[in-house]
């Protein structure tokens, strides 16, 4: 018999981030530092 996946429930879970990763993207956020020369722009990551 044919599994009827459309009758399967879907995942009710709420995903949250773990803190560890909330504070890597911050980080990276405040050491990331865009410069735009003309219509080129330079990416350079502050470590």
């Amino acid at each position: 018999m044919a599994k009827l996946y459309s009758k399967r429930e879907l995942a009710k879970k709420t995903m949250l981030p773990k803190k560890e990763t909330i504070r890597l993207i911050l980080q990276y956020s405040c050491a990331l530092n865009i410069i735009k020369i003309g219509n080129m722009n330079f990416e350079n990551i502050a470590n």
